[in-house]
């Protein structure tokens, strides 16, 4: 059994009594509607507002079959040599806008990059693909509407969507300049690495994917569908520069290394770093916890590297 109480030092563990606190271990048995209402309030409690400088608009774009609301976020001093799209966490049932607002604030106020939050269809009222196909229109019309590189970047939830559009727009005409995944689930075996190791971690348990999985599915088996599972596609070939960020006592950390090595072996660029200690949903967590605060300013600097079109790993 894994001994958390020597992995995870005394200020994460703060973090996960405070998250704890808000949103009980056992969420998962209350209802949706119950689930939704607790997450919203425990992300309100966590907002830490606006960096000085940056303003945000939220607007509806027009998709082939309906309207997407997203959020712009803008920089006062802008660096227009890329744009990022970012697609929230929340085990695609939780989550919209507001849950991760100031986390995208942040990124736009440390990269001078615009941002740009979708506001995804979630299950049970939307089943897969709803999510997907909504993201793939939000790169879309990110394509078309910025001159310059569209980077996707994505915790959980939004790290997998991430990666299926990546998978899924090898051929456009233009595709994304990369993608920064952070503590993503890209549908890995479940009968070893971490899925053993950390089935029962803080914050994050294999009984949660496998609900999150369900609900996301409406209980059909999607075996083998890459824009469900990532990780199954056959041709890992083409896709864009990738900087994977996981938590250590997660159990999708085996998803970031198993997808690093997929890309390189199929020629590709990919790094993979493990943060060591640190448990699944820490961004929120980079405001009181120093590991966390490090990461952050990880992804910072990966989203910085792949705007300029660099590759320093």
């Amino acid at each position: 059994m894994t001994e958390y109480k020597t992995l995870i030092d005394a200020e994460t563990w703060a973090f996960i009594e405070k998250t704890n606190s808000y949103y009980p271990p056992d969420t998962i048995d209350y209802t949706i509607g119950e689930q939704r209402a607790i997450y919203d309030r425990m992300c309100r409690e966590f907002f830490v507002g606006y960096p000085q400088g940056v303003s945000a608009e939220t607007v509806a774009v027009a998709a082939p079959t309906n309207s997407i609301s997203i959020r712009i976020y803008r920089n006062a001093v802008p660096d227009k040599a890329a744009m990022v799209l970012y697609i929230h966490g929340g085990g695609f049932i939780l989550g919209g806008l507001d849950s991760h607002d100031d986390v995208c604030a942040e990124l736009c106020a440390r990269t001078g990059f615009e941002v740009v939050s979708l506001d995804y269809r979630l299950a049970p009222e939307n089943l897969h693909p709803a999510a997907f196909d909504d993201a793939m229109d939000a790169f879309e019309w990110a394509a078309k509407t910025y001159d310059c590189p569209v980077l996707l970047c994505g915790d959980s939830a939004g790290g997998n969507l991430c990666a299926a559009v990546a998978h899924a727009t090898r051929g456009h005409a233009k595709k994304p300049a990369g993608q920064v995944l952070i503590y993503p689930g890209l549908g890995g075996d479940h009968s070893k690495g971490s899925y053993v190791t950390h089935a029962e971690a803080p914050m994050l348990t294999v009984r949660d994917l496998d609900f999150y999985k369900h609900v996301r599915t409406g209980g059909v088996d999607m075996t083998g569908d890459i824009t469900l599972y990532p990780l199954a596609d056959a041709d890992f070939a083409n896709l864009p520069p990738t900087v994977l960020i996981t938590a250590q006592c997660d159990p999708l950390s085996s998803d970031g290394e198993a997808y690093r090595d997929r890309v390189i072996a199929a020629g590709g660029r990919a790094f993979w770093f493990e943060e060591p200690g640190l448990v699944h949903g820490y961004l929120r967590a980079r405001h009181m916890v120093g590991r966390a605060r490090t990461s952050f300013t990880r992804i910072v600097e990966a989203l910085s590297v792949l705007g300029r079109g660099d590759w320093i790993w």
